[in-house]
């Protein structure tokens, strides 16, 4: 079901709810290669995935000599958006070349075509903050940003009490618009990994999330 406008194309795959299809593991959430891949041939039945070889090895990855990478490509009315993703292993730590196997380049052919559909609109919410949540564990060693006293002094078991009028409020929000597909439990649950929620700002999340899911 092409468009004649491509650039409603994103558009229409961004509004595609998704939340009932996301499963986690690992602690990760994610949407399954075989869903995206449905819900998108639903909508553009002529979309088509091409998963690049090695010229050199003819193998469908690639290598720098000391890790391995795929690079997945997915059409859409046209329009091709290309994901290139490292052979990492349950922990999302890249394999060294030598341990690579074809069962790690299948499982990881199928993430990237995940990955590939979500650049097209589908989904991507789920990608969000992903490079700087596994970039965590540096940013926790770096010197510390300046914060406010009163960020300070509310910091409790590694958690920052969440404030409506304190200046995280805002980054909140925006968190609440960029994901609103995953409902306000999912999203409640995520803040919970950074902050800690008191009872009553649990209720302004609710009313924020309601006020944002209205506004179009």
């Amino acid at each position: 079901m092409a468009t004649a406008n491509k650039d409603s194309n994103y558009k229409m795959l961004a509004a595609i709810g998704v939340s009932d299809k996301i499963e986690n593991k690992g602690g990760r959430d994610y949407l399954s290669w075989a869903w995206a891949w449905h819900l998108l041939k639903m909508q553009y039945p002529d979309a088509n995935r091409t998963v690049y070889e090695d010229p050199t090895t003819g193998l469908n990855y690639f290598s720098d000599g000391r890790y391995a990478y795929v690079k997945v490509g997915i059409t859409v009315d046209g329009v091709e958006h290309i994901d290139y993703l490292p052979v990492m292993d349950h922990r999302f730590k890249a394999i060294p070349i030598e341990g690579v196997t074809s069962f790690d380049v299948n499982k990881t052919i199928q993430r990237s075509t995940t990955k590939a559909i979500a650049m097209h609109g589908l989904g991507l919410s789920l990608w969000i903050g992903e490079d700087t949540s596994m970039m965590g564990a540096e940013k926790q060693e770096e010197a510390p940003s300046k914060k406010t006293s009163r960020e300070v002094a509310k910091k409790s078991d590694d958690k920052i009490v969440l404030e409506v009028d304190s200046e995280n409020w805002s980054k909140v929000l925006k968190y609440i618009a960029a994901n609103k597909e995953l409902g306000l439990r999912k999203i409640g649950q995520n803040l919970t990994s950074k902050y800690k929620l008191t009872t009553p700002v649990k209720q302004s999340l609710k009313e924020a999330f309601d006020k944002i899911s209205k506004e179009e």
